[in-house]
Parts: C-alpha cells; sequence; structure tokens
C-alpha cells in the first residue's frame, strides 16, 4: 500500500526536493551524508556549537543571560537544511515535519525523556499570520514531537497577541523589545511545571527568551527549548 501511494503522490526529499526513493527513508541518501548536524563541543545554555571545549557558554549567551535552562538544537541553520525550513514555513510543505521530529529525537530524545517534562509547548504565531499562512510550523512540529516522545502537547498554552514587526533586520537588543508584551498565557485548566518550547529556528533567541519569561511568570519552574535549526546569532 505504500509504494502505491508513493506512486501516486511521490514524496520529496525535505533537503533537494527532490522525489526520494521508495521505502521508509525520508531524505535521500546524497542529502544525509550533507545534514550539518550540530557538535560537540556545544554552548550548554543555548546548545549552538563552540570553538573551544574549555568555554561554557556561546559569545552570545555569555553576553545576554538567558532564563531558559538549557537548548536542543539539532542542526546548524544552513546549506540544505536552510532551504528545506523555508519551504516547510512558507511554502506549505507540511509532511517535514515528521523528518524534523525524527531527527530531534534521534540526537536529543534520551535527554529529553530524562528531563521529565510536563509538556510540550510551541512557540505560537499571531492569528493574522496563521489565517494567511494556513498552519503554525513550530506547532506541527511540537505535534509530531509530542508523538514521537509520548508527551503532551499545548498547542494553545501561549498566545500570541501583537503581531510584531519582522526580525530578520534588527539586531539582538532591538529583538528582544521588539517582542516585549507579544505572548501572554492562554486560558489554560493546568499549570505546566516543565515545559518544551519548539520551534523551527533559533536565532539570537528573543523568542524563546520572551516565551520563556512568560511561562516563568506564571508559575513555570524549568524551562528547556528544541529546535530544528540554530543561527550563528552575533558572534
Amino acid at each position: 500500500m505504500g509504494n502505491v501511494l508513493d506512486l501516486i503522490y511521490p514524496v520529496r526529499c525535505p533537503l533537494c526536493r527532490k522525489i526520494r526513493p521508495y521505502g521508509d527513508n525520508r531524505i535521500c541518501l546524497d542529502c544525509g551524508k550533507k545534514l550539518p548536524w550540530m557538535e560537540e563541543p556545544v554552548c550548554l545554555k543555548c546548545g549552538k556549537g563552540i570553538r573551544h571545549p574549555e568555554e561554557e557558554y556561546c559569545e552570545d549567551c555569555g553576553r545576554i543571560p538567558k532564563s531558559y535552562c538549557r537548548g536542543f538544537p539539532v542542526f546548524w541553520y544552513t546549506g540544505g537544511i536552510k532551504t528545506s525550513l523555508y519551504d516547510f514555513k512558507y511554502k506549505n510543505q507540511r509532511e517535514y515535519a515528521d523528518f524534523y521530529s525524527k531527527c530531534i529525537c534521534k540526537k536529543y530524545g534520551r535527554q529529553i525523556r530524562n528531563l521529565y517534562i510536563s509538556g510540550i509547548v510551541p512557540v505560537p504565531v499571531h492569528p493574522h499570520k496563521r489565517r494567511r499562512r494556513g498552519y503554525n510550523q513550530a506547532e506541527l512540529l511540537a505535534k509530531h514531537l509530542g508523538k514521537d516522545l509520548e508527551l503532551p502537547v499545548y498547542p494553545d498554552y501561549i498566545k500570541r497577541i501583537i503581531d510584531t514587526n519582522p526580525q530578520k533586520e534588527l539586531n539582538d537588543k532591538a529583538r528582544m523589545k521588539n517582542l516585549k508584551n507579544a505572548f501572554h498565557i492562554g486560558e489554560n485548566a493546568i499549570k505546566l511545571e516543565r515545559v518544551l518550547l519548539v520551534d523551527d529556528i533559533y536565532t539570537t533567541g528573543a523568542t524563546i527568551e520572551a516565551c520563556t519569561k512568560v511561562l516563568l511568570d506564571n508559575g513555570t519552574e524549568e524551562v528547556f527549548y528544541t529546535s530544528v535549526a540554530i543561527g550563528r546569532g552575533f558572534s
């Protein structure tokens, strides 16, 4: 049945966009060899790769304190991953969420399970953007991750109430100012003690930091995050 569906609806590699060979592989062999996995040594806060193993934190985290406990990014935001995430976010390639989730679990599944997470919370988008795009890419990823890790997912735990200006052209301080008061806690029946925030890309960390502060102000004790990719930041 699977091969028949592949013939009718050919599945494309999430990196190079070519039709994927039949079978269970979620990515073509050539692209699999080029994945920019995050490797040790990494920053003990954001999880970004650092040059020297004797360093505990990257330059960004050393310069700007973060409120979350630790981050688990899977790839560098470069090459085929960068193109893939663009398609996932803006070109309706929702099926890529399964591939990303499996990569997160492959690299960090055991570590995340050992954190005894109360619930997974996706970084929200403003309702205007959700209506225009048709979905929240972080929520799609969170739902797949919840199934793979057998953890509950709370898509509406945090709400985005301000549709902020694009972050791309802003520096780190301007990004934090841009996101001030952009999020608030939704009407939730329970309070989550240990939260795993989920987003597609971590650049400077301003969005994760803003969501973390809202959670901590609402009584959450510890916040962690995971993302498909992480940028170089401002270091």
